[in-house]
This record gives structure tokens, sequence and C-alpha cells, in this order.
């Protein structure tokens, strides 16, 4: 079985079958193998675990040699709310299949995303009906409030993390989303790093793999 999505994937180096997955999503103009230095970090740490690295499924409008989630220039709130339904479709899918291929439930599935990615992670995550185990979002924000508001259906555990100097997405959108999530009693962890740009510091590695080990080990 194949992936619907082009994969890195990074098998578990116990060689064994693995005890639970991590999927990465990247950011906007990213691809598979950007993040998949971020789980190249972690898979040390984390031997039982299989690490999926989606490109995501559309061409960058912006950068022609990497991807996007969904288009971003020149769109309305509206607009970038309906393409990413297109995109939330297709991470289902592969969440779907990595816990058929690899013989997983969903609690025992992490999904991390960096900036679009962890816009996508969060509104996917959110909206499933089988709960998976928990959501790690870097430098990205809620896409629509009021959507997502409406389609709860899972309250997986959360962190998320953000730098106070950016200047992509600003500290602000984490703000509103620790503020959505107190809101609707979710579990919810979250870290400003200080003079921090559009980026994941080396402490938000190094947390974000101890909130991985705290959930799924």
């Amino acid at each position: 079985m194949s992936y619907s999505l082009n994969t890195t994937i990074l098998n578990p180096l116990s060689g064994k079958n693995p005890k639970n997955a991590v999927i990465l999503c990247h950011g906007y103009g990213g691809d598979g193998k950007d993040i998949s230095l971020l789980a190249n970090y972690w898979k040390k740490y984390l031997p039982e675990t299989i690490f999926i690295c989606p490109d995501a499924p559309e061409k960058c409008a912006l950068s022609p040699t990497g991807f996007q989630w969904f288009d971003l220039t020149d769109q309305s709130a509206d607009q970038i709310l309906t393409k990413s339904f297109v995109a939330e479709i297709k991470l289902n899918n592969l969440i779907d299949e990595v816990m058929k291929k690899n013989d997983l439930n969903s609690d025992k599935l992490a999904l991390v995303g960096f900036s679009q990615g962890c816009m996508i992670s969060l509104q996917t995550g959110i909206k499933r009906k089988d709960k998976i185990n928990c959501i790690i979002g870097y430098s990205g924000r809620i896409i629509n409030v009021s959507h997502l508001e409406k389609n709860i259906l899972a309250r997986p555990s959360i962190l998320l993390m953000h730098g106070d100097n950016d200047k992509v997405v600003p500290v602000e959108s984490l703000l509103e989303s620790i503020d959505f999530f107190n809101r609707n009693n979710y579990s919810i962890k979250s870290k400003i790093f200080k003079n921090c740009e559009h980026r994941i510091p080396t402490e938000g590695s190094s947390l974000g793999l101890e909130f991985i080990k705290e959930n799924l080990y």
C-alpha cells in the first residue's frame, strides 16, 4: 500500500513494527524532506515510532519547487477556509492510510505541524471523529475560529509554540488559539520563545520531543 501523498518516511530504529506514528506537516513552500529534519532529531529518542512527512497536495503558488496545503495568495478569509477543506480531506486520507498500513489505532498517532502545516493539523485533528492522541503546532494559527468552534469532534492534547518576533504569523495568533482552546475545555500547553522569528528553535524541538514521549510512550 502506497500513500496518497508523496511522503518521506523514517522507519522505527528498533527495526520492528511501529508502536505509534508521528505525521509531520511542513509549512508553506516547504516539503516533507524539510520537516523530516525534525523527525531525524527525534527518531533516536523514539525508537518504536514511524515518522511520516508528506509533501502538501499542491505545488506552491509562490515557490514552484515547494508545496502548499492551500493557496494563500490574494484570497479572502472565506476562500482560504474553503480551500483548506480540500487539504483537510487529503490529510485525513493520509491519516487513515497510516493507521491501516501500520495497524495502529488513532490514539497511537500524533500530528505535528509548522506554520501552514500547524494550521491544517489543528483543523483536521479537532474535526476527526476518532480522536488522535495529540497535536504539536509551531508558529501557526487557527484558520477560522468560528468554523472550528462549530465543528469540534475531538479533544486531543495540544502543545502550541511560537516566537515572539514572528513577522510571518504574528504571536497574537498563538494567543487567539490559546483562548479558543481554553474556552472549549482542551488540555493545552504553550510556549513563547523570546527573540525568535518564524522558525522552530532548539528548545522547541526538545519540548516537542518530551510532549510526544509523555503522550505516546
